[in-house]
This record gives structure tokens, sequence and C-alpha cells, in this order.
């Protein structure tokens, strides 16, 4: 028994059956474990496709017995042998081929394997950091291998029904010119034009709005885009999208075509039908009754509106809160008196790490009053009207949160998910939700306002009258997102496409007609000779299939992506260029460039 240099397999490990008994077999993989008992020795076989049971004993040659009790987990093996029904009180249930083994008769080891760093075990506790540093070995888990199948899958439903709907696929480049686009660019400095650099592409958007002036009328693509930003558990410094682009649409247009494609994936992973038309909410519902653009509405919690009834209270927190023009808001949590006072203490804590002050809160006892921290202000007719307006009754749990606006959403956002977590509440069916109408314009600063997506999108033809008039506060646009149960998979708009328009938009940005030709001249010139109305959508499918695979983090559905610091620890990159490199590129360190690790460091 030796190592060989040629491979050939007649079958896959995991499909040997009963009806294979008999059979000669040719099978290749992987040592997943081995037991030398003396007369008879076993190996556990392991590709792709499953375990196969390997067998030396008396009716196999001596050698091979020997040889196989010799082995190395994760050894790289070739076997011939005979398919065989296992013994009845040997078959294992919990394994497709549990009912049969392969008796060998040549064992043929086709490289060595060194004692692993990790075990290749579905249910494996190990540091991610060393299983994204023998990525290799963490992809030969069952686990991570079906992640990357079940990717495939879904980017063929994706494709197949997107041509059946008369897409075409059009591959944009990866170097091209930076433009704005909300996060700093990667560049990438020319060689053959010194002092000059492309920049990697935060997503396809301009090019796919060519694409639509080119009159390819359907495009789509399943777009690798990167972006250098401060990371987050669910982001990447490249990350993969579907992008599409339609001429001559409306949003119920994308709507529906979005929708088949989302349909055509929960059909090919799960065999489940859609319930269609998706949910429609406008954004400005959403804030009213989720505090969120992004409500999951499997939770049953809504906020209510108390400024009129928080006033009459004599609660300082309110009043002061009111005088400086924030907002006094809350929830009623229906059986909430229920919790215990380090639960509710939860949901405070909550509140601040919301950036918020914390939640006021009291519970409604069976005669109706208030207890809790808030209860001694709930009196008389003014704490009857506060509990009305939130419909409390007997039994519930009130929170209420005073703030500026903008804080005030984002803490009501975090404690109505926290208090339907501890309920229970968040239950049912996937629910996905549009939502429209989103502002167009935010106010990064003050006085400062900016596109809340993109320069290019349009506005409501309704608010173009008080855009003209310079008003940026209140004009809706005709973007929308897409939420499934409480997270943002993508977003997408419906873009300008008459000059006069984007000409008004850019004057509400502070860009002057010479910068916009300067930043998007290519875009400009090419919307000169006749662009159709058109309008997108792009998913991050990332996010998407983490969601969809029930993945603990969208890295473990990515074959080979990068720590929440950027980095890679199996290649070590970023690494140091060679100065030979930045000699050519006619590049040079400036004093603060920081030593990167070397990969044995990472």
């Amino acid at each position: 028994m030796g190592t060989s240099a040629g491979a050939a397999r007649s079958h896959r490990c995991g499909e040997l059956r009963a009806e294979h008994v008999g059979q000669e077999v040719v099978l290749c993989g992987w040592v997943q474990s081995r037991r030398d008992h003396g007369a008879v020795a076993f190996m556990d076989l392991r590709d792709r496709y499953g375990l196969i049971q390997v067998v030396a004993d008396e009716d196999s040659p001596a050698e091979s017995r020997e040889f196989l009790g010799k082995l190395h987990l994760e050894d790289c093996m070739q076997v011939t042998g005979t398919v065989r029904m296992r013994g009845e009180g040997n078959r294992n249930p919990d394994r497709a081929t549990g009912d049969v083994e392969v008796v060998a008769k040549k064992v043929e080891r086709l490289s060595i394997a060194k004692p692993v760093p990790i075990e290749i075990l579905d249910d494996l506790d190990a540091p991610e950091e060393l299983r994204l540093r023998y990525r290799y070995l963490d992809l030969r888990r069952t686990p991570m291998r079906r992640f990357i199948e079940q990717r495939t899958q879904a980017n063929h439903a994706i494709r197949s029904n997107l041509v059946e709907q008369g897409f075409v696929e059009v591959e944009t480049p990866m170097l091209t010119k930076s433009t704005p686009e909300g996060a700093r660019d990667y560049l990438v400095p020319s060689r053959m034009k010194a002092g000059h650099v492309y920049a990697l592409p935060q997503s396809p958007q301009i090019f796919k709005q060519l694409c639509m002036v080119a009159g390819l009328d359907r495009y789509f693509q399943i777009a690798r885009c990167l972006r250098d930003e401060d990371l987050r558990a669910d982001r990447q410094p490249e990350f993969t999208q579907l992008d599409l682009e339609m001429s001559f649409v409306e949003e119920e247009d994308v709507f529906q075509t979005v929708e088949q494609v989302v349909a055509a994936l929960y059909q090919s992973l799960f065999g489940q039908t859609l319930e269609r038309p998706f949910e429609r909410m406008s954004y400005a519902e959403a804030m009213r009754r989720y505090a969120s653009d992004k409500p999951d509405l499997r939770n049953p919690l809504e906020i209510v509106d108390l400024q009129s009834v928080a006033g009459d209270l004599g609660f300082k927190v309110f009043d002061s809160v009111l005088s400086a023009g924030g907002m006094v808001r809350g929830l009623r949590v229906p059986g909430g008196a229920s919790l215990s006072r380090k639960a509710i203490e939860s949901i405070e804590q909550t509140a601040r790490d919301a950036g918020g002050a914390g939640a006021a809160w009291c519970k409604v006892t069976e005669g109706g009053q208030a207890t809790g921290p808030m209860g001694r202000f709930l009196k008389g007719e003014a704490g009857a009207a506060f509990l009305a307006a939130l419909q409390a009754e007997a039994g519930d749990l009130v929170l209420a949160v005073a703030d500026r606006k903008r804080v005030a959403l984002v803490v009501l956002d975090h404690v109505r998910r926290k208090a339907g977590q501890l309920m229970d509440l968040v239950q049912g069916p996937d629910r996905l939700l549009w939502i429209t109408e989103f502002p167009l314009f935010e106010e990064v600063e003050d006085g400062v306002w900016a596109p809340a997506h993109h320069p290019f999108t349009s506005p409501v033809e309704e608010d173009l009258d008080i855009l003209r008039q310079g008003q940026k506060d209140g004009v809706r646009s005709r973007a929308y997102d897409l939420v499934l149960n409480g997270v943002e998979l993508g977003s997408g708009s419906i873009r300008i496409h008459r000059r006069e328009v984007q000409e008004v938009v850019f004057e509400a940005i502070g860009l002057s007609p010479e910068q916009a030709r300067r930043r998007f001249s290519f875009l400009l010139e090419a919307f000169d000779y006749g662009p159709p109305p058109h309008g997108g959508f792009a998913i991050g499918l990332d996010r998407l299939y983490a969601l969809l695979f029930q993945a603990e983090s969208i890295r473990d559905v990515i074959a080979f992506p990068k720590t929440s610091s950027a980095a890679c620890p199996l290649t070590g990159a970023p690494g140091q260029a060679d100065p030979a490199q930045l000699e050519e590129l006619g590049l040079q360190l400036s004093e603060r460039a920081s030593v990167v690790e070397s990969p044995e460091s990472v």
C-alpha cells in the first residue's frame, strides 16, 4: 500500500445504497475516522456527497487491513472494493449509506495529511479566526459545504427566473472611475497612466443606467461590490448583490419582477409558495407605527404617539423634551406585567445601548392603576388619558421614550424588538414587505442636506413643486426597500431621466452644473441621447442567503470572507507592497503608513 499519483472513481461516497450490493466500486475521498480491531479495520471515507464505511476483514488482502489502521485523519484516499449489506445489528439509520459498507480490495493513499488544526466535525467549537485561517478545512465540514451548495442552487434559481422574464446578463467593469456613492472607494493605481487611479465599484449603479440608455431594456447581474467602510456583523468589504434595471417601468413593475425572483428562490430552496403581492407600506406609516423603516411585522407591537397627552402629567422629563421640540412615544406590551424586574431592566438597558437615556415604564393592575417608576405620574384624568391613548389594560406593561426625534425613533425600534423577544411575540411565517416613498433628502447635519439614496432618484411627481420652491424636508422619493422579518434585503428606485428634474435635484444638494458634469460626466453625456424612463433594484445576496440558510453570520455563506477588521487570516491580506511594485506604479508610502502584520502573525 502506498501513495498513488492517479485518481478515478466510479461512485460517490454518499450515493451507495442497497441496490449497489455486489458491485465493485472505486471511491475517492478523505479519512473521516478509522478503527483498528486487529483482524478487522474500519475507515469512514468522506467526500462532498457523504460518508461510507470501508472495512478490511478476512475477505480483504492482509496488507489492506494493516494499512487501513495506520492512516491519518484527512489523508486523501482511493479505495477499490465491493459493496455489501451491513450485519443486521450494525446498520446506521442516521446515515444515508448506513445499510451498506465497502469491503476493501485495494487501498491507495493519494496524499498525506498532517495533524489538522481544526477538526472536521459538523458541530465544531473553534474560534472563528482559526476557522478563517484554515478556511479550506472549514469548508470540508457538512454545514459549511451545504451553505456553498445552497448558494449555488439559489444563484441558479435567480438567473433562470430572470432569463425567463427576458433579462440579459451584463458584466460591468471592476476597474472604473470614482463616483460619490456614500462610502470610501478602494483605489487601484494605474501603471500605464502614472498618478491616476481606478476605483473598484461600490455598485454598478451608473453602468446599469447606461445599459438602459443603450436600449438593453432589462439588465441583471450577480455583481461583486467593494466598499471601504467601517464593518459590522452583517457587512463585508467585498460583497455580492443581485443588481437589475428595467426601462419603461413604474414601481409596481419592479415590485412584481423582484417578487417573482424571491418566490422562485423560496420554491427552489424550500418547495414553498410565497403569497404575492408582498405587503406594501409607506415610509411615513412605517415610522409612525413601528419607529423603523424595516419593521418586523411578525412582532405585533406598535408605537403610539403620546405628544397630546404626555404634557399633562407633570413629568419633568416629558415636559423638557416637549419644550425642546422632541417627541414622546410609547408602546403597550399585552401581558407584559408578568415580566420580572430583571427583564424590564434589560429593556431599559437596551434603550440606553441604543443611545437614549432609558425607557419610562409602568405596569397596569387589575384595578386599572399604574405601578412602577412612571406610575406616580399617571394619576387622575391625565393619567387615565395617557393609558387610554395606549389602550392599556390590566396585566399590560407600558413603555415610553422621550427624546430628540432622531434618537427617540432609534430607541423605540430597539425597545419594541426587545419587548417582542422577551414576550416571545415574534412568530409566524416570513413577512416580506415593501417600504415606499422614502424621503428624497436627509439632513446630515444642521442645515446640510444630502440625497437619502443617490442623486439620480426620482422625486414623487406631486412633490416636484415644493422641491422647485427650495423645500427639502418632506419631499418624497420614488425609492423603495424590500424588508424580510425586520432586515433590509435591498433597495432601489425609479430614476430621474428628465434633465430639468435632475438639475433641480443637483441644485438642492448644492451641486453646480459644472460640479455635476465633472462628477458624472459620462452618465450625463449619455443622458443627452434619449434616456428612457427606468428603475431598478439591488438585493444584498450575502445577507439574504444568511437569513434563508439560517446561518449565524454572513461570513458563513461566503466561501472566503474577511474578518470584522477587513483582514483575511487565510492569505494575510492586506499585505505590504513590494518596493519594486511601488516604484513601477510611481508610488511612495507616507511615514504614517502602518506596517501590516505578516500572514503568520494574523
